[in-house]
């Protein structure tokens, strides 16, 4: 079967960066949402950016989500992706406008989900998330957050309070040509699940936690 080229003889152009496919409204229990759909033409990954009120293109509360289908839809106790995401969405509501963008294909931090439930099970056998994510031959965090960037600079937004614990993130929106104006602190109160997990994110990934100092009762 021989690929089609253009009328000149060459091959067309496979198309590359982050496309607007749709705006639908979306109501949720947190709120009315604008449900902006994207598609990522460089990975092939479709992507949704939840727009409440008008942000705006300055000082945006905005939320980039990684994509956790075990905290996000089960509830899993694990991490506190779940918990994050309401909140984050219960936050632009409160605000009055904002956008949280849900990161597909960033499960695991980049890994898979398949991948994720392994180290998960090296995890139950006394490993730490990085160490689980090393002994599986994988990277500590794949994640990547240009299509995020892109999708942000779509809806016409410059700068941003950016609700993150993690400062890679506010590194790569930098990167990427979006200015964060402030970083905003998104702390879950742990459990007995997850305060391992958490204080690995503090102490090895650098993630800002200072309430898991008031659970050190917590094994």
């Amino acid at each position: 079967m021989t690929e089609k080229v253009g009328v000149l003889g060459k091959k067309p152009q496979r198309r590359t960066g982050v496309e607007r496919v749709v705006n639908v409204p979306l109501p949720t229990v947190y709120g009315k949402f604008q449900a902006v759909g994207y598609l990522d033409h460089d990975r092939g990954d479709e992507q949704v950016a939840l727009v409440h009120g008008d942000p705006g293109r300055d000082r945006v509360l905005t939320r980039l989500h990684s994509e956790c289908l075990t905290g996000d839809a089960f509830g899993s106790q694990h991490c506190e992706c779940g918990d994050q995401l309401a909140a984050a969405l219960r936050a632009v509501v409160a605000e009055g406008a904002g956008v949280v963008v849900y990161l597909r294909g960033h499960e695991g931090r980049g890994i898979g989900l398949l991948a994720k439930l392994r180290a998960m099970a090296l995890q139950a056998e006394g490993l730490d998330t990085v160490e689980a994510n090393l002994a599986l031959g994988l990277p500590v965090d794949a994640r990547d957050y240009a299509v995020a960037a892109g999708m942000l600079q779509d809806l016409g937004v410059r700068s941003v309070r950016l609700m993150s614990n993690n400062p890679r993130k506010r590194e790569a929106l930098v990167r990427h040509g979006v200015q964060v104006a402030e970083q905003v602190p998104l702390l879950i109160p742990p459990c007995e699940s997850n305060i391992t997990y958490l204080r690995t994110k503090r102490e090895r990934l650098d993630h800002h936690l200072p309430h898991l100092d008031a659970v050190a009762h917590l094994s």
